[in-house]
């Protein structure tokens, strides 16, 4: 009644530890514990749906800030997230000549630092005698680079495409803006994507359950 599931799964427990010969009791036990799991599932249900809601919420008030961009011709740090809120990176150069990078360092105003490993997915074109190259990072597998950002949006950052040559240039704001905009897209994306999961979960949990009362009603009406 207090909703307290927990407490009554272990008051349930005890019983058959202090009472081990109380077969009545301990079977009305077995019952009612498959009502208190049932419940305990139902209360995570409506919490998980009332955050999706939120996050939902959140999500609604950020996606009209993020459209597709069409501007290469600049060397630059481009992000992107999948509907699962997997966060990603990629590094564009734009020049005269090749440097032929597949790493990127970034760098703020007091020195530190955080520096992608190569990248497993990189290419070159050229377009009108200007080469460009691109390299991509998951998150996860960028350096910390991608959270780096994140934590010194705020802040003037150098960026250093590492290839045979090295080529230097700064984050303009509203590149430092737009790094910001999709972590926090990718954040919302990813909270969504795990309550998805919970719920699953739960519902899965609770079908086990019915089963269960189902097999354990099919037994008493056999004996």
């Amino acid at each position: 009644e207090r909703g307290d599931y927990e407490e009554a799964k272990l008051q349930i427990d005890s019983i058959k530890i202090l009472y081990p010969k109380a077969f009545e009791a301990r079977k009305a036990g077995q019952a009612l514990m498959l009502d208190v799991e049932t419940k305990a599932q139902q209360k995570t249900l409506a919490y998980l749906d009332s955050t999706f809601q939120a996050k939902t919420k959140e999500f609604n008030a950020i996606k009209d800030k993020f459209t597709i961009e069409k501007n290469m011709h600049r060397s630059y740090l481009r992000f992107q997230v999948n509907e699962q809120g997997i966060m990603s990176m990629t590094s564009i150069y734009c020049g005269a000549g090749n440097i032929h990078h597949n790493k990127v360092k970034v760098i703020a105003p007091d020195g530190s630092f955080a520096e992608t490993p190569s990248s497993k997915d990189s290419y070159e074109t050229t377009d009108m005698n200007e080469k460009i190259e691109k390299a991509d990072y998951k998150q996860g597998e960028d350096g910390n680079v991608i959270e780096f950002l994140h934590l010194n949006k705020d802040k003037n950052i150098r960026v250093e495409y590492m290839g045979d040559r090295t080529y230097k240039t700064t984050m303009s704001p509203t590149d430092r803006l737009a790094a910001a905009n999709v972590y926090e897209l990718a954040q919302i994306l990813s909270a969504m994507e795990q309550i998805k999961k919970e719920q699953e979960e739960a519902n899965l949990k609770i079908g086990f359950i019915n089963k269960k009362k189902e097999r354990k009603a099919q037994e008493e009406i056999t004996d």
